[in-house]
């Protein structure tokens, strides 16, 4: 037999008030996440300089996500999905070519990408600060993630002028970060120890490698991320006023020499070291 239930009647401003109150509730659950990622080359190949003499020969080079970076898009990720509510995108630099490390974002698993669009990636880490805090100041953006440094360039320097230009927090080199009404908490290692450090948000950090493994990207991701929204806009990049006048190759390294096995190598041994290495 049917039960009847009967609920109380809600005059017009308790049901206002009701879904204002739901919609506060959600809104301070959901959480935007920014993360600023660059292509660069695979570090584990020999490279030649241009014949410009300015910058790295990219003839054969391949090219993927810096390797932090990739950890700081992981770690976006996986903070939206232990909330179960929020939104990650992604923001590179560059010519046309990057939209292909964007797409990998995309696969694994960033809702959206925006390309700011440049010729050439300029080495004045505040030229693309400036692009990068015009792109994000009106993002309402809780977090904004970066690497701990390119793996090209290794300046370390964009994050923390991005932030100053937003005027918000920054945090370098985190190792851990957790997050509880309002405020974060970062880990970051220091010699001979480890230093914790409290903020408010909204904020930005960069990624240090410990804090997540990027993950592979799915088929299923690849697929989707042909059809994720990507925007495509002019990179409002400041007044260049650093750039690299040349680059050069490390010397070669000479041969290693055998000058004996055992105990009887010794004496040649210190001999070398005194005599032509000049280090006893």
């Amino acid at each position: 037999m049917a039960r009847k239930i009967e609920l109380p009647s809600l005059s017009p401003v308790s049901c206002l008030l009701s879904v204002f109150r739901f919609l506060h509730l959600n809104q301070r659950a959901f959480v935007k996440i920014a993360v600023c990622i660059k292509r660069v080359p695979e570090m584990d190949v020999k490279f030649k300089i241009a014949p410009s003499g300015v910058a790295v020969d990219e003839a054969g080079l391949k090219f993927d996500m810096s390797d932090f970076d990739g950890y700081a898009v992981e770690f976006a990720l996986q903070t939206t999905e232990k909330l179960g509510i929020g939104e990650v995108v992604v923001i590179s630099l560059g010519p046309d070519v990057v939209q292909e490390t964007l797409r990998k974002a995309l696969s694994m698993g960033v809702g959206r990408a925006v390309h700011l669009k440049a010729d050439t990636v300029p080495m004045d880490g505040f030229a693309i600060a400036q692009a990068l805090a015009a792109e994000l100041k009106d993002g309402g953006y809780d977090l904004i993630l970066f690497g701990k440094h390119a793996a090209d360039s290794a300046s370390g320097t964009v994050g923390l002028m991005t932030a100053e230009l937003l005027g918000i927090p920054m945090v370098q080199a985190c190792t851990k970060l957790s997050f509880a009404d309002g405020k974060g908490t970062a880990r970051r290692e220091v010699e001979g120890g480890a230093e914790m450090v409290s903020f408010p948000l909204p904020a930005a950090a960069s990624i240090d490698e410990g804090i997540a493994r990027p993950r592979y990207p799915s088929l299923k991701g690849i697929m989707a991320a042909k059809k994720k929204p990507m925007d495509v806009k002019p990179a409002q990049l400041g007044a260049v006023r650093l750039s690299v006048a040349r680059m050069e190759l490390p010397a070669e390294r000479q041969a290693g020499r055998i000058i004996g096995d055992g105990a009887a190598a010794v004496p040649e041994l210190v001999r070398l070291l005194r005599d032509e290495a000049k280090v006893i």
